[in-house]
């Protein structure tokens, strides 16, 4: 497919730089940091990749959250974001599909009377959950029976789940085997309720951008980028290439 580059680059990086919101909380993606706190692992590097491409300068914007990022997505704060695709996200923010995959599950107590994932949303269940991360919005979609304890940070959902004694912590499995590691009488459930998509997004206002961020992504997929940056970044087992789509 043929691109306008010209427009591409007015509508990403119209002064020559390439603005790209990074999720600091997701440890998969941005497994370090640099000195000056500039971010390192899989999701910069795919920014840094788009930008090259493109002949642009790129600028990395770390946020605590990816909720935070989709707050300014009509505040042209940033160009383009890199964070789990979802329905009410994409409601302000065009969505490339998934160059990455992380599932998602719970932690219970190793005495839970909950065997599996379905046993979770029970009438009389409380879940620990992280406000607003992608996994939180499809609970949100989902739970039908169980109640949600949505707080800040994921740390705050894990501090929950001990000090409120409750019933089942959801999470990103990577993050949950950390976790079980360091709690007594814990363990994860088998199977997983939902894989967060990690894509590339930007707004809906860049048409011809989010055709070539779209092509971009699946390129880097077939070519085996994505799969040597999981090994580069050393989360290969918990970071997983999303299928071509």
């Amino acid at each position: 497919m043929k691109y306008n580059i010209t427009k591409i680059r007015s509508e990403l990086g119209p002064n020559g730089v390439l603005r790209a919101a990074i999720n600091m909380s997701n440890i998969l993606l941005v497994t370090d940091k640099m000195s000056d706190g500039t971010p390192i692992g899989v999701s910069p590097d795919m920014a840094q990749e788009l930008a090259r491409n493109l002949n642009l300068k790129l600028e990395l914007i770390p946020y605590s959250s990816p909720g935070e990022i989709a707050d300014d997505a009509d505040k042209n704060k940033w160009d383009i974001c890199n964070i789990g695709a979802e329905p009410q996200r994409a409601e302000k923010i065009y969505f490339s599909s998934a160059y990455a995959e992380i599932q998602a599950t719970y932690l219970v107590k190793s005495n839970s009377t909950i065997s599996n994932i379905e046993d979770v949303d029970m009438d009389g269940k409380t879940i620990s959950v992280a406000d607003r991360s992608a996994y939180c919005l499809w609970l949100e979609r989902n739970i039908k029976n169980a109640k949600l304890l949505k707080v800040d940070g994921v740390e705050n959902s894990v501090d929950n789940f001990i000090n409120k004694n409750l019933d089942a912590l959801a999470g990103l499995r990577p993050q949950l085997m950390e976790t079980v590691k360091k709690l007594n009488d814990s363990k994860l459930l088998e199977g997983y309720f939902m894989s967060v998509q990690q894509a590339i997004g930007t707004s809906k206002e860049n048409t011809e951008a989010s055709k070539y961020i779209a092509d971009f992504v699946e390129k880097m997929k077939e070519s085996g980028f994505v799969k040597k940056l999981i090994l580069k970044h050393k989360v290969d087992g918990k970071l997983s290439v999303a299928k071509l789509a």
